[in-house]
């Protein structure tokens, strides 16, 4: 799931600690850089769910190529339901586009938990998730509902929400919401 990178409109906290202009420009090289490694995997099929809808589905900015869905109308969870409603039949993972840690054996890792779970998430160090994946496309009757998003309660929010659904457990992974974060990602070996 990505937005189309216009300034003001994408990565808005890390903005608000580095510029418009600079988190709107990391965001985009974040993004491209994430779909040219996901998409170089012949293991499953890459789609962008893109947002806005009608601007992401005409984009010249993503990789020519690559299936695109309109992300739809709502909330994350929202959106994130109408993207799983509109995909095949499964298993299915989503994941975000600022999370620079996310490798190919990640994803892998999240289909093979699928094979023994309805649903499978990807915690993030703030208490949210950078993937969410159902073994089949159809959620569950009340995912996501109730979720607090961008607070330390979202993930455990979301998985009292698929009920006693078993669910299965990624590595957990730093997102980029803020200056700091940033500024950890930079000085991280490998960086």
């Amino acid at each position: 799931m990505l937005k189309q990178p216009r300034v003001g409109r994408v990565k808005t906290r890390l903005g608000h600690d580095i510029g418009k202009v600079r988190a709107t420009w990391w965001f985009r090289h974040q993004s491209l850089h994430l779909i040219r490694r996901m998409n170089s995997d012949r293991r499953w099929h890459l789609v962008l769910a893109v947002s806005p809808d009608r601007e992401g589905m005409n984009s010249r900015i993503w990789p020519p190529g690559i299936m695109r869905l309109p992300q739809g109308r709502g909330d994350l969870g929202a959106r994130m339901l109408s993207v799983f409603r509109r995909s095949g039949p499964g298993p299915m993972v989503i994941i975000g586009s600022d999370i620079p840690d996310i490798r190919r054996w990640h994803i892998a890792d999240a289909f093979k938990t699928l094979k023994f779970s309805d649903a499978v998430f990807g915690p993030a160090m703030d208490g949210g998730f950078w993937l969410v994946g159902l073994r089949h496309s159809r959620p569950p009757i009340g995912m996501f509902n109730g979720v607090d998003w961008s607070t330390p309660d979202a993930l455990a929010q979301s998985m009292t929400s698929l009920g006693n659904r078993r669910i299965g457990m990624v590595e957990t992974l730093h997102d980029i919401d803020n200056g700091a974060d940033l500024d950890r990602l930079q000085k991280s070996p490998g960086a």
